[in-house]
């Protein structure tokens, strides 16, 4: 006679074995969306999920937020800012003293469990003011094969923040660290990475070749700046990625933080060549290679950001890679999981009336 304990713990053990696989590395077969849910650090009353009704009717009341997107085989997607998007429902703090949304970020999220982060300031028009779209056209037409809704990201190099079959909007945002110090005499890379590691002026100089950039837009015109990549810089580190999930790597942010609190977050996509690929400079000197002086012996040097230059983080005390927690289980998963769990149930019950086979 079958030994049901026996069979029951090996069910049992199928069916965890099979979520723990699932929970590491989330990626499922696409299914279309018909919606995608938003949450995170939104104002009391936001929606919870939007629709294609839902969708448009946004973009009927919000003229100012459709855009469009013109690719260079001459597909157009049209659909509406992300960032005014999110910015019609993202939560402030009125404690901060400056640029609370620069502490903010977004994951997107497909069906598939795929996932890209964007930080909100390197889309908000005051700072790196990129035209990602939530895009629910196509040529003029309803979008099908990626589901209702889709990131289109067209700054990226290898549309890999493109998230298709979008399930999920959640807004992250970076708690206020408090003052430490006054001018900075080093700072720390660590996080999720391999390898943390402190630098000064001259352990950061010696780190990587030094690079010289000058910025173009205000209120620094003209301003240049000598320093090391921070992209390069992260990767001495050895940024920590699950080569089984594609494109991990846009995954995760970095927050650079500064002696006073101020702290500025910036996706690793946005950063990443293959992606955003935007240059961010951990400056240690000027252009003729004087010191920061009250902005301590490195400050992060954003030279694309437009008008006013929020994201220059002086007197820097740490750069923190994050990953993003776990996303949802997507329906496909949840499926997946319900037949386990029926298919063990009905195992063993045929075996305990003696109808298996």
């Amino acid at each position: 006679m079958l030994d049901t304990k026996i069979f029951l713990s090996r069910a049992a053990a199928l069916v965890w074995l099979s979520l723990a696989i699932l929970l590491a590395n989330p990626v499922f077969a696409a299914v279309p969306s018909s919606q995608f849910s938003l949450g995170g650090y939104l104002n009391a009353g936001s929606p919870a999920s939007f629709d294609l009704a839902a969708l448009q009717n946004y973009a009927e009341a919000n003229p100012g937020a459709q855009k469009a997107v013109t690719l260079s085989n001459g597909d157009v997607y049209t659909g509406v800012s992300l960032s005014g998007f999110l910015g019609s429902y993202l939560k402030t703090d009125p404690t901060v003293p400056k640029n609370d949304i620069l502490r903010d970020y977004v994951v997107a999220t497909g069906t598939d469990g795929y996932k890209a982060v964007f930080s909100l300031a390197e889309m908000n028009a005051s700072f790196g003011n990129h035209n990602d779209i939530l895009a629910y056209k196509l040529n003029g037409a309803d979008l099908t094969s990626n589901g209702f809704a889709r990131i289109v990201s067209p700054d990226d190099v290898k549309a890999g923040r493109w998230v298709s079959n979008l399930s999920s909007l959640h807004v992250g945002h970076v708690d206020y660290t408090p003052a430490v110090s006054g001018v900075s005499g080093q700072f720390t890379v660590n996080g999720a990475v391999a390898n943390a590691a402190t630098y000064d002026l001259t352990s950061l100089a010696a780190a990587l070749p030094a690079q010289t950039v000058t910025v173009n837009t205000p209120p620094l015109t003209g301003s240049s700046f000598t320093g090391v990549s921070l992209w390069d810089l992260l990767n001495l580190s050895g940024i920590n990625t699950n080569p089984a999930v594609k494109n991990d790597i846009l995954g995760k942010y970095v927050v650079a933080t500064g002696s006073d609190g101020y702290q500025a977050v910036f996706a690793l996509g946005e950063l990443n060549p293959n992606f955003g690929n935007i240059s961010v400079l951990v400056a240690y000197a000027d252009g003729l290679g004087n010191s920061l002086g009250n902005k301590g012996f490195a400050e992060l040097v954003v030279p694309g950001d437009v008008a006013k230059g929020g994201r220059y983080v002086s007197n820097l005390t740490s750069l923190t890679v994050v990953s993003v927690a776990s996303v949802p289980l997507p329906a496909s998963a949840i499926f997946m999981l319900s037949g386990l769990f029926a298919f063990g149930f009905n195992s063993y019950r045929n075996r305990l009336h003696g109808t298996a086979r």
